[in-house]
């Protein structure tokens, strides 16, 4: 069965990733457009996943069966860039066939809708019922090169735009002078080009690692990660650089090594550059946060009069907060985020083009900016951690946490719970939530404390109480 989640319809290829499926939510997708009677044409580009280009023509094939022009990115490109297109091109939807950050065995394909934003859950939930009711006699691929040559079919490169957006928003001046040395890891992913190509328009320094095309991620998780990232560790160190950036599979999402070669975390990236928007740049706005993302973000937003956003996990959430808020800025705890003006959508590229200008007009080591917000707000330290299950232990969790209300005694007062999105319960001075992964058959549980030793010890004592191995 297909099935979306959170960021999209995702799963193993050759099982449910197959062209049967796949050109299913084509139809599906194009059956919809056709409906609603607005413009019909479509963007659609991939990433460097095995099967990525051939799932793509796949995916095109099924929708011009339906009657609706596709712009095909012709070459592999980061998801933000064709959230961009769709938002630069009006598009009512767009697609990227795309796992993110998922395992190499795995592909999918995301939906955005017009403005590049994430398509809804009612529209996802639409087309996942409509795709599943199909039969292969539904499905009427048009042949992509047939259609090419028709003009149903159309190759684009919107790059250059794209590029020179998130240009011609950073302060490249300050990069100028400043003249950071940079360590770049796009992760066997497709943020190469374009982030080489903005650091070196800013003059810096920049060395690359893990920069081939690799459909196996260097049998690693492409996900940026602190268990991911020790080679860019050791290089930041080897070239005494002053920073690391990494980006995932699709380049959404950003990870980040300071000048001492440790890890910055994706909550600490997402206050590190709301407080630069508000204290350097003199910019206003709300914060948005999913419910597993940091609440040091909710003490910056008070002292600068401005409010945070909680909304439940899945971008699209943020995305809806975002533009409901006029919000300055918007991310979550996995390393994606995105500031108003840009797109709706996350983006690792603009994500480290603002750090890099952060770190040159404040002139301080990204160490020393992070300890200052501690000093001024206070220690929060995130810990995460997941575990596969079967069906039977999920059932289980799911019957004992969500159904009974079970849990713990914590070690906090606990100020409330709720069930909204996971298993939140809120404590004085940090909180912990239990949730299922929506792209993944896997339990997560992430916990806030004023230390990290604590925070390891909520998620251990709720790990033990779900009957969950723990050696934090």
């Amino acid at each position: 069965m297909i099935q979306f989640g959170t960021g999209g319809w995702r799963a193993v290829i050759g099982d449910g990733f197959t062209r049967e499926n796949i050109q299913k939510v084509g139809t599906a997708l194009g059956r919809r457009i056709r409906r609603e009677g607005v413009e019909r044409e479509i963007c659609i580009g991939y990433d460097r996943r095995f099967l990525s280009r051939e799932a793509a023509i796949w995916f095109t094939e099924a929708i011009m069966g339906e009657g609706v022009k596709v712009d095909f990115i012709n070459l592999s490109a980061p998801t933000p860039q064709i959230m961009f297109t769709a938002k630069t091109r009006n598009l009512p939807y767009a697609a990227a066939i795309t796992a993110s950050h998922n395992p190499a065995l795995y592909n999918g394909i995301k939906l955005f809708t017009r403005g590049g934003r994430d398509a809804a859950q009612e529209i996802t939930d639409e087309i996942q019922a409509e795709a599943n009711a199909l039969t292969p006699s539904d499905v009427r691929p048009q042949d992509f090169d047939e259609a090419r040559r028709a003009g149903a079919v159309e190759y684009i490169d919107p790059r250059d735009e794209y590029l020179d957006s998130i240009l011609a928003r950073v302060d490249t001046a300050a990069i100028r002078r400043r003249r950071p040395r940079i360590v770049l890891d796009p992760m066997f992913g497709v943020s190469l080009t374009g982030l080489l190509t903005i650091l070196y328009s800013a003059r810096c320094d920049v060395n690359v690692i893990h920069d081939t095309h690799d459909a196996f991620f260097g049998r690693r998780l492409p996900a940026p990660t602190m268990d991911t990232l020790a080679d860019l560790q050791r290089q930041v160190i080897e070239h005494n650089a002053d920073l690391g950036i990494a980006t995932d599979g699709d380049a959404d999402r950003l990870g980040v090594i300071d000048e001492k070669g440790r890890y910055v975390s994706a909550n600490q990236v997402l206050v590190l550059l709301y407080y630069y928007l508000l204290k350097y740049k003199g910019w206003r706005g709300a914060a948005v946060r999913n419910v597993a993302t940091t609440h040091l973000l909710d003490r910056v937003a008070e002292k600068y009069g401005e409010k945070c956003v909680e909304v439940p996990v899945g971008f699209k959430h943020i995305s809806a907060a975002m533009q409901a808020h006029d919000a300055l800025i918007g991310g979550e705890s996995s390393g994606g985020l995105t500031v108003r003006g840009h797109i709706f959508g996350k983006d690792g590229l603009y994500a480290a083009s603002l750090l890099v200008e952060m770190l040159s007009v404040t002139g301080k080591p990204l160490s020393e900016t992070v300890q200052d917000i501690f000093d001024e707000f206070g220690e929060a330290h995130t810990a995460e951690f997941d575990w596969k299950l079967t069906e039977a232990r999920k059932q289980e969790i799911q019957t004992r946490v969500f159904e009974n209300r079970q849990l713990p005694e914590f070690p906090r007062p606990v100020q409330r719970v709720s069930y909204e999105d996971g298993c939140k319960v809120y404590m004085d001075g940090g909180w912990l939530i239990v949730r299922f992964s929506g792209t993944e058959p896997r339990v997560r549980i992430f916990a806030e404390a004023p230390t990290m030793a604590e925070a390891r010890g909520l998620v251990g004592g709720m790990a033990k109480y779900l009957n969950l191995p723990f050696e934090g």
